[in-house]
């Protein structure tokens, strides 16, 4: 199984803090996340770091897989975008969360645009299932140069975003 390090000054899951007071603490089993974006964000990191265990214990029961295989797993993971929330509060029962994963793959920059459902056992958050709502390349075209905006609208150059390993 190959792990990616995690960056020690910033999470991954992009929400600006280190890891260890982020999603490393659901992780290893701290803390909950309180809220359907925050077992989002601690998903995604897991997902980028082949965190079997951790995606396999928050994903509901009854719609979960046996197993998650990574052994052909090639994408390294870059950042998460949150496009929109509806409910997953800390009150809420059920949430849905609109994102977009950007990741690496063959030296080529692209996204995944899913649209993911959760719901909430006593105070444990866990994610049902996702619709993708499309899968493709970050396209030189969409960001008109490295110097350009991201197409991925994190306000940053394509160069030092979803392209910075191009």
């Amino acid at each position: 199984m190959t792990t990616i390090p995690i960056n020690a000054d910033f999470c991954l899951c992009g929400s600006g803090l280190q890891y260890s007071l982020c999603c490393g603490r659901y992780h290893n089993g701290d803390a909950i996340p309180p809220t359907a974006e925050s077992l989002l964000r601690s998903r995604f990191t897991a997902y980028a770091q082949r965190n079997a265990a951790y995606l396999l214990a928050s994903w509901d029961k009854t719609k979960r897989p046996a197993e998650i295989d990574f052994t052909q797993e090639t994408a390294e993971w870059q950042k998460l975008q949150i496009l929109s929330i509806k409910k997953g509060a800390a009150r809420d029962s059920k949430g849905l969360i609109d994102f977009k994963a950007f990741y690496q793959q063959d030296g080529e920059a692209y996204f995944m645009h899913e649209i993911s459902r959760f719901s909430k056992i006593g105070q444990h958050w866990f994610y049902l299932d996702g619709v993708i709502k499309a899968v493709g390349k970050v396209s030189s075209a969409t960001n008109l140069g490295k110097n350009a905006a991201c197409g991925c609208g994190s306000g940053k150059k394509f160069k030092r975003c979803c392209g910075a390993n191009v």
